[in-house]
């Protein structure tokens, strides 16, 4: 695809002890066909050399540290920090495709209507934990998968603000929540058919989810039954 004039881009890469990979998915982020205005990187509590890793990116990359509060709460603090009129994130154990960016401002520049565009994902085993035995007991999708996630979205800033931040209190699935109240708020949505975002597998992030992933999730599930059963003519909230 041939290059388009740099837009206001923000892109937010929350960071949790990632030190291993975040140099690389910051590689993709600069590596895009179409560069973003600004990388934000909010390290969450790391206790690892993140902070090395994402520092030795300045100038070009913004650094800033808080206590750990969640993945949740990184995207919000990036969100308030960024300053462009598109907003992505990139999860930073993950990677992009090198067109992801041009890609999808393509399909909401030719889509005024558009609030939000995804992509397809493929899982891969990081090959620096391939051997170990937990991850190669790990099921993992052998296709792409249509993924409705952080790191496959960009969305106009002014559709963010009407779903409204993330939801902190969540230790996973905070992207999910956020996803089911866009739905609710009427976004106007778009799925890429195309592969822009490869999605890494390793030991840390699956033991997370596997221990913490089913008491948040029916969180996430109870809050969108209860938004949808108080908005429906006749209800009452709470019955």
């Amino acid at each position: 695809m041939t290059n388009v004039l740099r837009p206001g881009i923000s892109v937010v890469v929350p960071c949790y002890n990632n030190a291993r990979y975040l140099g690389e998915a910051l590689d993709a982020i600069w590596g895009q066909t179409l560069p973003p205005a600004e990388v934000i990187v909010v390290d969450d509590g790391s206790t690892d050399h993140s902070a090395d890793v994402a520092q030795s990116h300045r100038p070009r990359v913004t650094y800033v540290y808080q206590e750990n509060s969640g993945s949740g709460s990184a995207r919000n603090r990036g969100v308030s920090l960024a300053q462009g009129e598109f907003l992505t994130f990139l999860d930073a154990d993950d990677r992009w495709e090198a067109d992801k960016l041009e890609r999808q401002f393509a399909a909401l520049q030719a889509s005024p209507d558009v609030d939000a565009v995804f992509a397809h994902a493929r899982h891969f085993i990081s090959p620096d934990v391939a051997d170990e035995p937990a991850v190669q007991r790990l099921m993992i999708p052998a296709e792409p998968i249509a993924a409705y996630s952080a790191s496959t979205l960009l969305v106009r800033r002014a559709a963010l603000a009407r779903v409204g931040a993330f939801d902190a209190s969540l230790s996973v699935g905070e992207f999910i929540d956020w996803y089911a109240r866009a739905v609710e708020a009427g976004l106007h949505m778009r799925m890429l058919p195309e592969v822009l975002v490869w999605r890494r597998i390793h030991g840390a992030n699956s033991t997370l989810r596997q221990r913490q992933q089913r008491a948040d999730y029916a969180r996430v599930l109870k809050a969108a039954l209860d938004r949808r059963r108080t908005s429906q003519p006749g209800s009452e909230p709470g019955v």
